[in-house]
């Protein structure tokens, strides 16, 4: 059912949760996991023309930061990738490069914090994406995971 799942990652603590429960939707369903970061080439293009260099390798050793600690959790080989442009455009196009059965990604991400429902990029994924998308919250420090009650439906 799952076989292909894109673990879409900026490297905040927001998404931490998502890659948890993007990991186990691959071990139960035995799937392929690909690990994907996007460098915000508007982040980029914002700075000061004399620092542009070091934060694009700034971002992008936050990016392969992001993809070793997914491939450090799985217990299978990860396929990463580090893609450059507008991340909600970049992760449904890769997506849908490796016929992707679903997305996952946080709801906020490194911007995001005072998103009310959906970051941008989520909320963009969500409407542009070929493929379905999990978009996985983030729990505050004292609430717990909700589990469905033993044969609820």
């Amino acid at each position: 059912m799952y076989d292909t799942v894109v673990l879409a990652t900026d490297g905040s603590a927001s998404t931490e949760r998502a890659v948890r429960v993007g990991l186990d939707l691959v071990r139960r369903f035995d799937g392929t996991v690909h690990g994907l970061y996007v460098l915000d080439s508007s982040d980029v293009a914002a700075a000061p023309e004399n620092v542009r260099a070091d934060l694009r390798d700034a971002l992008r050793d936050r990016g392969t930061e992001a993809l070793e600690t997914i491939a450090e959790r799985a217990d299978r080989d990860v396929v990463t990738s580090i893609r450059e442009g507008r991340p909600a455009k970049q992760i449904c196009e890769y997506a849908e490069s490796v016929e992707a059965d679903v997305i996952a990604t946080g709801t906020r991400g490194r911007h995001g914090e005072h998103a009310f429902l959906l970051g941008s990029v989520a909320e963009a994924v969500v409407r542009q994406s070929p493929v379905p998308v999990l978009t996985v919250r983030q729990l505050e420090a004292n609430e717990q995971p909700q589990r469905p009650a033993q044969g609820a439906q």
